[in-house]
């Protein structure tokens, strides 16, 4: 059975002092937490301050991007090995905000998990649709190119070391959510897609994260679907009372 995986993704959100704060009260409501995997995602800024904060927890740290390259002239950019020696274990690639605002495609998607597995970190890859490629009925079709081209040339040995993310754009920010069988459609679509990528046993085994409008009073009929392994967490993220009743609504 496959393990519920929650992860806060704080976005460009909270500076030193306030992600120190976040941190510590996550870290005293949540200890006590084993049925269910968690993961804060932070910014750049105040990431070692935080991993001082979870190191030796049961939340895990992840980053919300990473470069392709080992190291170099790439003013700005972050590398896997960066992010590993700063405690991370976890690293978003190709959330939509990164694809609508920062030019990233699923070529450089596929870069960037190639060099995260080699760093021995564990990739949460996003995919999903915006609301006019839903309205034309292309969701699938979004997807599966998404799906093949992100995941060319990946190999997956261990399931428990790859993470996929389904986040419907248009729900994303908006205060919409796909209902559960919305979400669970396509939820099973993508794993029929790993299935084909990467084995049947691999596939039955990857967990496939929702995201999109996650709330406390949603998450768990979200996370009681079949296909449904858990939550990328953005807004309800940023507050501890909020992302804490998620994770708990989720083990009643």
């Amino acid at each position: 059975m496959r393990k519920l995986f929650i992860a806060g993704n704080w976005k460009m959100n909270k500076n030193i002092s306030e992600a120190i704060e976040l941190a510590n009260g996550l870290k005293r409501n949540l200890y006590d937490v084993n049925d269910i995997d968690i993961a804060i995602c932070p910014t750049l800024v105040p990431l070692t301050e935080v991993s001082e904060i979870v190191a030796e927890t049961n939340i895990g740290l992840g980053a919300q991007n990473v470069y392709w390259e080992e190291s170099g002239a790439f003013t700005g950019e972050i590398s896997s090995t960066m992010l590993k020696d700063a405690g991370c274990k976890y690293v978003v690639i190709g959330h939509s905000e990164r694809r609508q605002y920062f030019s990233e495609t699923n070529e450089t998607v596929n870069k960037k998990i190639k060099a995260v597995q080699a760093a021995g970190l564990v990739p949460i890859v996003c995919v999903g649709e915006v609301l006019q490629e839903r309205e034309d009925g292309r969701t699938f079709d979004v997807i599966k190119t998404q799906i093949d081209k992100s995941l060319a040339g990946i190999k997956v040995d261990d399931a428990s070391r790859f993470v996929v993310a389904y986040e419907p754009v248009w729900a994303i920010g908006t205060g919409k959510t796909a209902t559960p069988d919305q979400a669970q459609e396509v939820h099973k679509f993508i794993r029929g897609l790993l299935s084909k990528l990467l084995g049947n046993e691999v596939a039955d085994n990857v967990r496939i994260q929702y995201g999109g409008s996650v709330k406390p009073e949603n998450a768990k009929e979200l996370m009681s679907q079949e296909d449904i392994d858990g939550a990328l967490v953005g807004g309800a993220s940023l507050k501890v009372d909020s992302f804490t009743d998620i994770i708990k609504n989720c083990l009643k």
